[in-house]
């Protein structure tokens, strides 16, 4: 009588186990393709200039091909993990990001660098949209918030150690940061290995009865709509900021560079913070809050460079980076309540928006630097201005749309 209490316990702390081996190997992937092959780049670029291994206007088209990589990624995500399987797909990108810092090291030519920045921008748009739904499916329903939220923390991770071990590694010389990089991505895709799911959710979904379609509100293309506009949001941190306290201020390389581990610093946390914010008072007032947040914060730098503001404005857009995914998501569970395929398309979508208002706005903006001589602060306005809009978007939908009686609210 007494053994099915103790089964039942070791069932469930077996469980626990699994859930927090799968999340390391989700925190691993986000740290490698996104924090390490995608973001480390940010730091780096006062060096490549410096170092001449590029023009300033080449570095930032550089930059922007990862963000071009991120789009294609996000829309090859589902058709691959259809042909190869989410773990195998995901495995796959770790190496492919691995490599890509590994080829970095070796500037051949122009070309050369914008493909592998284009592949390492690939890898982190494909594990953006497979890690969290190859891993919550096996993860009790009350735990999946925060497993989700160490998924994405594995990005400020990144961020922050790439602030921190960069500016490191450049006392050794430009090529040895990226054979660093790729050395610590290495050991990553190492540890996250034999730690990924063994199943794959997204076929067993696919292979069962076809379930009736959930009706879609006007919100669901709405808040795609959003979520791409906040990515134009980011975008002027996302590959600016440091070059703009090294280069525009004439702090130096040492100081824009921990002004990135403060970015990385709130990417940590940021993730963790939304989705109890978003426990506590429900996803779309979190939403809401959020973009009016991230509205001031992204302007600040174009008001005052007073260190302070320079720092609230760091921290604040560096923990939206991964912590408006959350959201974004607990949004789309919340209005598609019932359809784990309906809701996988969903977010397929609205992560593929997020990866073209990306990538668009970071060569435009690149074009607008480049016209404006070098004009930073018009880029933070327009990244300001883009966030102010996805709010507006919201609230007029609010004043328009009325709630359906049953089902998700729009």
């Amino acid at each position: 009588m007494s053994a099915t209490p103790h089964r039942s316990h070791d069932h469930s702390a077996r469980e626990a186990g699994q859930a927090w081996r799968f999340a390391a190997a989700g925190l691993c992937a986000s740290l490698v393709g996104l924090g390490l092959a995608r973001f480390a780049y940010t730091p780096l670029i006062p060096a490549l200039i410096a170092a001449e291994w590029f023009s300033p206007s080449d570095v930032i088209y550089l930059g922007a091909a990862n963000l071009a990589g991120y789009l294609a990624g996000a829309l090859l995500a589902r058709p691959l993990a259809a042909r190869t399987g989410s773990v195998r797909a995901l495995r796959g990108t770790m190496v492919l990001a691995t490599l890509s810092c590994l080829a970095c090291a070796m500037p051949i030519t122009f070309a050369w660098f914008f493909a592998w920045r284009f592949l390492a921008g690939l890898s982190g748009g494909v594990i953006m949209v497979l890690a969290a739904s190859a891993i919550l499916p096996h993860t009790a329903p009350g735990k999946r918030g925060l497993v989700g939220g160490v998924i994405f923390a594995g990005v400020g991770l990144g961020i922050a150690a790439s602030g921190t071990l960069v500016p490191l590694l450049l006392q050794q010389g430009l090529r040895e940061s990226w054979l660093g990089l790729a050395a610590l991505s290495g050991v990553l895709t190492l540890v996250a290995w034999p730690n990924w799911p063994k199943g794959d959710p997204a076929a067993a979904s696919h292979s069962g009865a076809v379930a009736a379609r959930p009706r879609l509100t006007a919100a669901v293309p709405a808040l795609t709509l959003q979520y791409g506009l906040n990515a134009v949001a980011l975008v002027p941190h996302m590959v600016f900021v440091v070059d703009f306290i090294a280069r525009g201020l004439g702090q130096g390389i040492a100081a824009g560079s921990q002004y990135w581990v403060l970015y990385g610093l709130g990417a940590v946390v940021g993730p963790l913070l939304t989705g109890h914010l978003a426990d506590r008072a429900g996803f779309r007032p979190a939403l809401r809050a959020a973009f009016l947040v991230q509205a001031v914060a992204a302007a600040l730098p174009a008001v005052s460079t007073a260190p302070a503001v320079l720092i609230v404005s760091c921290v604040v857009i560096g923990g939206f980076t991964p912590g408006i995914v959350p959201l974004v998501l607990g949004r789309i569970h919340e209005l598609i309540p019932h359809g784990a395929e309906a809701q996988r398309a969903a977010w397929g979508r609205a992560t593929t928006m997020f990866a073209l208002f990306q990538a668009g706005a970071a060569y435009g903006l690149a074009a607008l630097f480049d016209r404006t001589g070098g004009d930073y602060r018009i880029l933070f306005i327009v990244g300001s201005a883009a966030v102010a809009l996805a709010l507006a978007i919201d609230l007029v939908l609010a004043l328009t749309v009325r709630a359906r009686p049953s089902g998700a609210s729009s």
